[in-house]
């Protein structure tokens, strides 16, 4: 389901009807006449559908975490923000970056158009910047020849399923974030798209090798053994960008979890 083109089409919808009753039918009606009721509905939700609507397009848009990917920062059942003009001013519905601001930093939580299905929304981290060659070998991941800092920071416990995997304290440029591994997983990647440009990665039973191509990012999962992300499908273009999540606003099975997150 297409949400933002849902919430234009009834803005548009309600603000017609609100201009025709204010330019229109206020004016042929007699000071005593009661206004049609699809009138007085449709032309006052218009205001807050305006309102909801410029919100979700330029300020900030509400999301829900579905899936464990990216563990142990997000969590399923998250509902976080998201600033909507940070990496720039697009328009809303055919998301057409029509003003620049920033760029995506590497560490960043970014929210954006699947590249395989634009209609759905996906969550990772950024890794890889535009001409980065990211290596993934090995469970060991390299930027441009070097290695990424990581140490050991305890075990995270699935309560879902009561397994544990390794948690490391890992720092993507200024940025500091748990990420975790498995031990018992394999190091090769075990799915992998016909994705555009993927002669630019090389596969080895070790892991994959990536050049990231101009205008694209590559990305990743927190939860290192449990992501789908460009590894196996490729780079996400500008133009699929969203917006940065940068806070998680409610839990219901958690309320400790209401603030920031890195």
């Amino acid at each position: 389901m297409n949400f933002p083109l849902i919430l234009f089409v009834l803005m548009v919808l309600t603000g017609l009807l609100w201009s025709f009753d204010y330019f229109v039918a206020r004016k042929q009606r007699s000071a005593t006449a009661p206004t049609p009721w699809w009138v007085e509905y449709g032309a006052s939700f218009f205001p807050v559908i305006l309102v909801v609507f410029g919100l979700r397009s330029f300020v900030v848009e509400p999301f829900k975490i579905p899936s464990g990917s990216m563990i142990p920062t997000l969590l399923v059942g998250d509902f976080i923000l998201v600033n909507k003009w940070t990496y720039g001013i697009r328009l809303p519905v055919i998301n057409k970056k029509i003003i620049s601001i920033n760029d995506p930093q590497r560490g960043d939580v970014m929210v954006f158009r699947f590249p395989a299905d634009p209609s759905m929304d996906y969550i990772k981290r950024v890794v890889g910047l535009p001409g980065d060659k990211i290596e993934y070998f090995d469970k060991k991941l390299t930027i441009n020849g070097q290695p990424v800092t990581v140490k050991p920071n305890g075990e995270y416990l699935h309560t879902d399923r009561l397994y544990t995997s390794q948690k490391l304290h890992e720092q993507l440029g200024t940025v500091e974030h748990d990420i975790l591994n498995d031990q018992d997983a394999p190091a090769f990647i075990t799915q992998s798209l016909n994705f555009p440009m993927r002669d630019q990665c090389t596969y080895t039973a070790r892991g994959v090798s990536c050049t990231v191509p101009e205008g694209h990012y590559f990305m990743m999962g927190d939860n290192r053994d449990g992501s789908f992300d460009s590894r196996g499908w490729g780079f996400v273009p500008d133009q699929n960008i969203v917006g940065k999540a940068f806070f998680i606003w409610f839990n219901f099975n958690d309320l400790s979890r209401v603030g920031s997150f890195h």
